[in-house]
C-alpha cells in the first residue's frame, strides 16, 4: 500500500459555491474580476485519497475484474477491527455483485465489467481506474443530515473536456452504491464522478453498545463519534435504555429512523454532489489566485458538461435533480428502472396495445403495502399459503384451492397496475416489497424505533426460531461495507408466541402463521387511510399515524418537469419492484403533458428486463440484464449533449431482447439489440395526453 499517495485536507466551511459563475475554460482572467472557488457551505470537512491504479484504484478497490467476480469477499486481517481502507474495499465489492449479474455467461466480462472499455470492447486487463477521491458531509451543521458526499477524479480527466456523472446510491445502499452502474461509465469516459448516499446509506445504531458507523465506516460509540456519526436516532439516553430493556437485540437505520424523510431531498442532494465535484475539479485545475493561496473558477456549468444518472432510487434523484435545478448543474439525464413518484395520475393516460392500463402512477407506499400482502401467497410456502388462506377468511381473496387463490393474488396484482410480464417475478420479490413497506412506512412518518409501527422493529432474527438475537461484533464492525442500507430482518413484535422474523410470524386475529398478516394489514391501511378489510375510515393514533406517512409521501412526488433538458429513461417491462405504469411510463405521461412539445424525454422499455440483474444467472429464460441499456443510454446522451445536430437522441421504442435456453449458455448482444434510431413498430407513441406502448 506504500505506493498510495494519501493527502488529508481539511478545509473550513464557506461561503455558498461560485460554480455557476462564468470564466473562461482556460482560466484567463486577465479581463474580467477574478471569480474564487468558494467551499459550499452546506459541506464540511473535505479528505481526499489518491489511488495508484494497480495497489488500489476508484472502481474495482484494487480487486480488478477477477476479484470483483470472486465468490469470497476479501478478508480483513481483523473482522473486529477492520480498516476504513478495508471497508472501502469490501463496500465496492459488495456494491459492485449487487446491482450487476456477475456471473460470465450473463455478460460479466464481454458485455460489461471493468475490462470492457467505453467503447464497448472487451479487452484482457483488470479495468482499474487511478485517480483521487474527495468525500465530505453535507449537513446544516446539526450533525442530524450528515449526507456523504465524495467526488472520484480519474487521472485522465481532462480539463479541456470536462464531464461529470452522478452516482447517486440505489435502494437505501452506502456512498459506494452507484459503483458499477453510473461510476462505471463516468470513470471509462474519463469523467468525475459525483456520488451521494442521499441520505439513507449504512448508518447502523445498536442499542446494545450505542455504537454508530462513522463517514468511513469504522464503528465507534455515539459519545465519541459526535457529529461524525452517520446517523444516531434523536432518543434521549433514558428512551435508549428503555427501549434496550423492553426490546434486546433491535437495531436502528437511517433510512427508516433518521426522522429527515430523506427522500424529499434526494434530488437537492444529487445536485450538491454536482456542486461538490465542480468545487473539487476548481481546486484541482484553477489557476492560484492573486491572493497566492485560493483557487479560481475556471470550469463551470458554461463550458462543462453534468449527466445525471443513477439506477432505481438513484434514478429517481437524477430525475428530481432535474426538476429541481436551478443553476443549470445538470446538462442530462440518463436514468435505469427510476423509483419516482408522478405528483398527479390524471391528465394523460398510459396504454399498452393501445388499451388503458389497469392503474397508474401509484405512490411507491400505496403499491408495495398492496405488494406486501398478496406477493407472499404468489410466492407460496407454508407460510405463503397460510397468507393466502388468511386473505380469503378476511374477504381479500378468492379461490377454493391454493391454486386458484395464487392465481387470484397474480391477478390482483395486475389489476393494480403491474404488467403481465411481471407475473413469473411476483413471488420472488415479495420479501422485497415488505422491506420497502417496513422502511418507507417509518421513514415516511418520521417515525422512532421506539414508535413500534403496526409492531414492527429490525432486527438480526434465529434463523430457526425466528426470535431476534444480537448482532454478533463482526457483523456490527463489517456493516459499513456489507449491509444495503436496510439492516436486519423485519421483525413482527405482537405476533402470538412473542417477536419473531416476520416471516413466521402468528397473526392475533388469524391464529396463523401467515407472515405476520395483521400487521401488513396495518401497513396497508396507513397507505390508504382507510380499514385494510372493512373500509371504513380510521381513528385514533392509526389515523394519526396514516395522515403522518401520507403527508411524508406528498413530500417526494415529482413534477415531471424537467424544463427541456435532453433525458433518456430506461426501465424493464417485467419489474416487479417498480411496476413501469406506476413509475417510468406514468413519468413520461406527466412529462409529456407538463413541458409538451418543449420536452426532450426518451423512454426505452425492454422486455425481459426486470428491476433485478441478478435474477438474469437465475433466471435466464425469463430474464435478460438491464445494465446494458443504462449504459447504452448514456452514450446517447452524452453523444447529443457533444453533438445535438448530428447525434439525435433516439426515439422512445420498445426494444425487444432474447432470452437463453438455460445459465450455461453465454449471453450475446444477439440478445440485447441496440437502441434504434428508427423503431418502426416498436415506436412508443407519446402525446400531451397519452403514452401508448405496443404490446
Amino acid at each position: 500500500m506504500n505506493t498510495i499517495r494519501i493527502a488529508k485536507l481539511t478545509i473550513l466551511a464557506a461561503a455558498a459555491a461560485a460554480v455557476a459563475a462564468g470564466v473562461s475554460a482556460c482560466g484567463d482572467s486577465s479581463n474580467e474580476p477574478e471569480v474564487l472557488n468558494v467551499l459550499p457551505s452546506y459541506l464540511g470537512a473535505v479528505t481526499s485519497t489518491s489511488y495508484d491504479g494497480s495497489s488500489d484504484d476508484l472502481l474495482t478497490a484494487g480487486l480488478g475484474k477477477t476479484g470483483l467476480a470472486a465468490a469470497t469477499p476479501p478478508a480483513y486481517a481483523d473482522p473486529l477491527k477492520p480498516t476504513a481502507a478495508e471497508l472501502r474495499r469490501n463496500a465496492i465489492y459488495a456494491n459492485y455483485r449487487a446491482v450487476l449479474d456477475i456471473a460470465a455467461n450473463s455478460g460479466y466480462g464481454t458485455l460489461y465489467g471493468p475490462n470492457v472499455n467505453a467503447a464497448g470492447v472487451a479487452g484482457t486487463g483488470e479495468g482499474k481506474v487511478a485517480g483521487t477521491e474527495y468525500v465530505a458531509y453535507a449537513d446544516d451543521g446539526t450533525g442530524k443530515q450528515n449526507v456523504t458526499l465524495l467526488v472520484q477524479v480519474p487521472a485522465s480527466f481532462d480539463p479541456v473536456n470536462p464531464c461529470i456523472v452522478t452516482g447517486t446510491s440505489s435502494g437505501s445502499r452506502g456512498i459506494y452504491g452507484a459503483v458499477g452502474s453510473a461510476g462505471e461509465w463516468g470513470l471509462k469516459n474519463n469523467c468525475a464522478v459525483a456520488y451521494a448516499d442521499k441520505g439513507t446509506g449504512n448508518g447502523l445504531y445498536t442499542f446494545d453498545d450505542d455504537s454508530v458507523n462513522l463517514q468511513n465506516g469504522v464503528r465507534a460509540t455515539r459519545t465519541a463519534a459526535g457529529k461524525n456519526a452517520i446517523f444516531a436516532p434523536a432518543m434521549t439516553d433514558a428512551e435508549r435504555a428503555a427501549y434496550l430493556a423492553a426490546y434486546p437485540g433491535r437495531v436502528a437505520f437511517k433510512h427508516a429512523h433518521s426522522q429527515q424523510n430523506p427522500e424529499k431531498d434526494w434530488g437537492k442532494i444529487t445536485l450538491q454532489a454536482v456542486e461538490f465535484a465542480y468545487y473539487v475539479l476548481n481546486e484541482r485545475y484553477g489557476q492560484l489566485a492573486s491572493d497566492g493561496k485560493s483557487h479560481l473558477v475556471r470550469l463551470t456549468p458554461k463550458n462543462s458538461v453534468a449527466i445525471a444518472s443513477s439506477i432505481s432510487n438513484g434514478a429517481g434523484s437524477a430525475l428530481l435533480a432535474a426538476e429541481q435545478d436551478t443553476k443549470g448543474l445538470i446538462s442530462a439525464v440518463a436514468a435505469t428502472e427510476p423509483q419516482i413518484q408522478p405528483r398527479v395520475a390524471t391528465g394523460y393516460a398510459v396504454r399498452q396495445g393501445g388499451a388503458a392500463v389497469a392503474a397508474q402512477a401509484k405512490p411507491l407506499f400505496d403499491y408495495s403495502t398492496y405488494a406486501a400482502l398478496y406477493q407472499p401467497c404468489v410466492a407460496g410456502g407454508a407460510t405463503g399459503l397460510a397468507r393466502c388462506t388468511s386473505l380469503v377468511a378476511k374477504g381479500l381473496l378468492t379461490g377454493a384451492s391454493a391454486t386458484e387463490q395464487q392465481a387470484n393474488a397474480l391477478a390482483k396484482l395486475k389489476a393494480y397496475g403491474w404488467t403481465a410480464d411481471a407475473d413469473p417475478l411476483q413471488g420472488v420479490h415479495a420479501g422485497f416489497n415488505v422491506l420497502v413497506a417496513a422502511t418507507y412506512a417509518y421513514s415516511y412518518g418520521k417515525f422512532l424505533p421506539n414508535d413500534k409501527l403496526c409492531g414492527f422493529s429490525f432486527a438480526n432474527t434465529d434463523a430457526l426460531t425466528g426470535a431476534p438475537v444480537a448482532y454478533a461484533d463482526a457483523i456490527k464492525a463489517t456493516s459499513f461495507a456489507t449491509q444495503n442500507g436496510i439492516m436486519g430482518s423485519v421483525v413482527y413484535e405482537d405476533s402470538v408466541g412473542g417477536a419473531k422474523n416476520y416471516v413466521l410470524g402468528v397473526s392475533p386475529s388469524t391464529g396463523a402463521a401467515d407472515q405476520s398478516l395483521d400487521a401488513f394489514l396495518c401497513l396497508r391501511s396507513l397507505a390508504t387511510g382507510t380499514d385494510a378489510v372493512t373500509g371504513a375510515a380510521l381513528s385514533g393514533t392509526l389515523a394519526a399515524q396514516s395522515a403522518r406517512v401520507r403527508a411524508g409521501v406528498a413530500e417526494v412526488q415529482a413534477t415531471g418537469n424537467l424544463h427541456g433538458k435532453p433525458a433518456v429513461i430506461v426501465a424493464g417491462r417485467s419489474d416487479a419492484l417498480i411496476p413501469v405504469n406506476h413509475a417510468s411510463r406514468a413519468y413520461l405521461g406527466l412529462n409529456a403533458n407538463v413541458e409538451g412539445s418543449a420536452s426532450k424525454l426518451r423512454y426505452i422499455e425492454v422486455t425481459n428486463a426486470n428491476h433485478f440483474d441478478s435474477f438474469s444467472n437465475a433466471l435466464p429464460t425469463v430474464i435478460v440484464p438491464l445494465h446494458v441499456y443504462l449504459f447504452r443510454a448514456l452514450d446517447a446522451v452524452y453523444a447529443n449533449l457533444k453533438n445535438p445536430a448530428g447525434a439525435p437522441l433516439p426515439p422512445s421504442q420498445l426494444v425487444r431482447t432474447t432470452t437463453r435456453a438455460s445459465n450455461a449458455v453465454p449471453i450475446t448482444v444477439a440478445n440485447l439489440p441496440a437502441i434504434a434510431a428508427a423503431p418502426g413498430a416498436n415506436a412508443i407513441a407519446v402525446t400531451s395526453s397519452t403514452v401508448d406502448v405496443p404490446n
